[in-house]
């Protein structure tokens, strides 16, 4: 038995003049799933979501809300929401009337439109803030206002567009968990714009990988991590070495591209078939990030946990040799 996904695309195209911000695009997104879509500015993954949210009218293809076609519906008859990055709350409001501001547009009772933001403001852990106006409130108050309003009228599917966008890292890193404890507690379908890969390998159950309006790669993050299918995908999910199908056959004796990650390699202390010259080396606390050009000049990343058992790091400049398991590589492209 088939189970009707809670958002599906058939052939999503949007063009603007003569540029085609999104081509042909395929996607189901199951009900309950936390579903990130990750790229860079302008690969098109904004511009799917308004258009999932009603915002933007496709040039041709469908949008299906657990199986109904909404495409030509606007965006008050869909059961959807948007969080946006700028929080766009009202500044003359309360944080009270803020988040009961959806339910009083949809004829919600005064008592029925208090209890429910009352409940939607603790589920943000935002009790004892409901008199408090939008400029007492810290960026991540705001951002769980935005969160609380968002969800106080019970949308199948929430819709963020880099909400965390502008926090600053320690906020956007505790953000990350409480959103995701949100998501898992509410069982609502979040489907979450970002062009930060470790936001999106953080929060998401799967993520589709949007270049130049199209999806290289949708799946989970160990499977994107692990097994990127494309050299954009490899280099855009994490820190990547990659090596043409020219360098795989020189190097390795294989055919086609290949990628490795950085912490698949380690320094040996005894010669190996593979070496080359330390660059650099940057300490990043947990590990040292090395620098290293092999003896093609093709440079290569190396990540060292701090602590790994070297006697002496080397210095820049010095001879040096990686082990390398070859089934740590993995075959990108045709």
């Amino acid at each position: 038995m088939s189970v009707t996904p809670a958002i599906r695309l058939d052939g999503l195209t949007k063009s603007f003049g003569q540029v085609a911000a999104v081509q042909n695009i395929d996607l189901e997104i199951q009900e309950g799933e936390f579903f990130s879509m990750l790229g860079p500015s302008g690969s098109g993954k904004t511009t799917v979501l308004r258009m999932i949210a009603g915002f933007e009218k496709p040039t041709s293809g469908r949008v299906f809300l657990s199986g109904q076609d909404v495409t030509d519906k606007a965006p008050f008859d869909r059961e959807v929401n948007t969080v946006f990055q700028d929080y766009a709350l009202f500044p003359h409001m309360n944080v009270l009337e803020n988040v009961e501001y959806g339910l009083k547009v949809r004829g919600v009772s005064r008592s029925e439109r208090r209890v429910r933001a009352e409940e939607a403001l603790a589920s943000v852990r935002l009790d004892g803030f409901a008199d408090r106006k939008p400029s007492e409130l810290s960026g991540g108050q705001k951002q769980r206002v935005a969160l609380a309003r968002a969800i106080v009228v019970e949308p199948k599917a929430l819709l963020l567009d880099e909400p965390l966008g502008a926090l600053d890292l320690k906020l956007r890193e505790q953000m990350q968990v409480e959103l995701k404890e949100l998501q898992r507690r509410l069982g609502i379908t979040f489907i979450f714009v970002t062009h930060d890969q470790e936001e999106a390998l953080t929060l998401s159950n799967r993520i589709a990988v949007f270049n130049n309006g199209r999806i290289e790669q949708i799946g989970t993050p160990q499977e994107l991590y692990e097994k990127p299918a494309t050299e954009f995908v490899a280099s855009f999910v994490g820190t990547s070495n990659i090596f043409s199908a020219e360098e795989s056959s020189a190097v390795f004796g294989l055919n086609g591209a290949h990628t490795i990650r950085p912490e698949k390699l380690s320094l040996s202390s005894q010669k190996t078939d593979f070496g080359g010259t330390l660059v650099e080396t940057i300490y990043l606390g947990s590990a040292n990030r090395m620098i290293v050009e092999l003896e093609n000049q093709k440079r290569v990343t190396v990540l060292d946990p701090a602590g790994s058992g070297q006697e002496r790091l080397p210095q820049r400049g010095e001879k040096i040799w990686l082990r390398i398991d070859k089934r740590d590589l993995v075959r990108i492209g045709n």
